[in-house]
């Protein structure tokens, strides 16, 4: 990097600001402990100013009344505000009261400090294994030649064949108490590293999430070239190469077999009698597991944008309708009375163009029966339905769907409605007939009817519809 590169990113990089503040090392404290080490993903500002307001008042009991002479709130306020940019303050749907989440930035300089203490062990083989795995992974991996495959398989059953050998014949090799504690403490920093990257990752949607706003908001043209645009983007994030190793992380951990495989493993491991047992390795799932939810629920914000301006267009079309409907209405009461006759022009908006033999065989038209009078008085017409707009969330179908797919290879719609009633009626029955996610393979088997019933308002109702199969492609049972 050059001199000018260093020099704007300590001026304006938050992570950089935040370590030349006075106040530092209260900020790298307390924000860490509270956010970082507890992995804490969201806490309302009061919750936020109490907490602080008890450190603070124990710094000063320690420190004397000078120190950090400012009121929590006020810190609070100061570290989220656009020049500090360690801090993020906004509303929950449903909720008046701020939310306080950490930055990126304050994650970064958190763990920038916990790097500069001393450790009491440095390992260098298990990263060495490490490295070494992964560049065997790559080389082999993007083989194409199958008979380099297969010598690399081959060699690989005959190291396998030998470590079975030496198990049955007693010779076993254990890892002593320093390649344990070598292995662990890797383990234990890629770990915290891949938690600390979440926030990053739900940033950048974020970010996304915030120019769609703007986009929606300052928009003036038509309808399609904003969906094009929006749509674009979105899928630049999901498909781009973070987006693709988050999705397949995150599937990871939905897997029921992975999860009991890797708590399994975690239990065992804090087991050792060499291992420091650290709390948040020994919660690293869990943590992860929420930290990817997060993330995902912004990305689940991104489609209700694209819903809602979606049904405001359709509500507003609406509206005028019913507008134009009214102002015709209403000129034709004042000119039923008119004598003369009333005469209309219209342009024509395009040439019409006409070949000889697509015109049809003339036919007699019926005498059209006219009736000009207009009533006296117009009854105002019922335009509630128009502007009503059932929400179908999709995320939550796509999820009963996987739930019932973690124990079984496929499950009918039937199958589906049966275990989760219809909240919403026929509109949510044929929701499902439009579920495309990733792992879900959709059959449809017109020569085969199946009957879904359910109850709406008291009444008992049923569909007569094709068999609809959801399968995983895998065809593996998870149970």
């Amino acid at each position: 990097m050059s001199h000018d590169d260093l020099s704007r990113l300590r001026e304006q990089h938050p992570a950089w600001r935040l370590l030349r503040a006075a106040n530092a090392p209260l900020i790298v404290s307390f924000l860490g402990r509270t956010f970082v080490e507890e992995n804490v993903r969201v806490l309302t500002q009061s919750e936020l100013v109490s907490r602080l307001d008890d450190e603070l008042y124990a710094l000063r009991e320690r420190l004397g009344d000078g120190a950090y002479p400012k009121s929590a709130s006020a810190y609070v306020a100061d570290w989220a505000s656009q020049e500090s940019g360690w801090l993020r303050l906004y509303y929950l749907e449903g909720s008046d009261e701020p939310h306080v989440d950490a930055t990126p930035a304050l994650e970064r300089a958190v763990a920038w400090v916990g790097m500069l203490q001393e450790r009491a062990f440095v390992g260098t083989e298990s990263r060495l294994h490490t490295l070494v795995g992964l560049l065997r992974q790559i080389v082999t991996g993007s083989d194409t030649d199958p008979e380099h495959r297969l010598e690399h398989l081959r060699a690989e059953r005959a190291r396998l064949d030998e470590q079975i050998a030496r198990a049955e014949a007693g010779e076993i090799d254990v890892l002593d108490p320093t390649g344990q504690r070598d292995r662990y403490q890797q383990f234990a920093s890629t770990a915290l590293e891949l938690l600390s990257d979440f926030r990053e990752v739900e940033g950048k949607f974020r970010a996304l999430d915030r120019q769609m706003r703007e986009t929606i908001a300052g928009w003036d043209g038509s309808k399609g070239e904003l969906l094009d645009q929006l749509l674009g983007d979105r899928n630049a994030i999901s498909e781009s190469d973070q987006g693709r190793s988050f999705q397949a992380f995150y599937d990871f951990l939905l897997s029921a077999e992975r999860q009991d495989e890797l708590s399994a493993l975690l239990d065992e491991v804090h087991r050792l009698e060499a291992i420091a047992a650290d709390d948040r390795v020994r919660r690293i799932d869990r943590d992860w597991l929420a930290a990817a939810d997060r993330t995902q629920a912004t990305v689940r914000t991104l489609s209700d944008q694209l819903r809602r301006f979606l049904d405001d267009t359709v509500w507003l079309e609406n509206r005028r309708v019913i507008e134009l409907l009214r102002s015709i209405e209403s000129s034709a009461v004042v000119l039923r009375d008119e004598r003369e006759p009333v005469e209309m022009e219209l342009e024509s908006a395009r040439p019409e163009i006409a070949l000889p033999f697509e015109r049809p065989l003339y036919s007699p038209p019926a005498a059209p029966q006219i009736d000009s009078t207009v009533a006296e008085a117009v009854d105002a017409a019922e335009t509630t339905a128009l502007f009503h707009v059932d929400h179908v969330d999709h995320a939550r179908l796509v999820g009963q769907v996987r739930a019932a797919l973690r124990h079984r290879t496929q499950v009918s719609l039937g199958e589906i409605v049966d275990e989760h009633p219809p909240e919403q009626g026929l509109a949510e029955l044929m929701a499902y007939f439009a579920l495309h996610e990733d792992g879900i393979d959709l059959v449809i088997d017109d020569t085969a009817r199946q009957r879904v019933g359910w109850t709406d308002d008291d009444t008992r109702r049923e569909a007569d519809i094709p068999t609809l199969l959801y399968v995983r492609p895998d065809g593996k049972d998870r149970s």
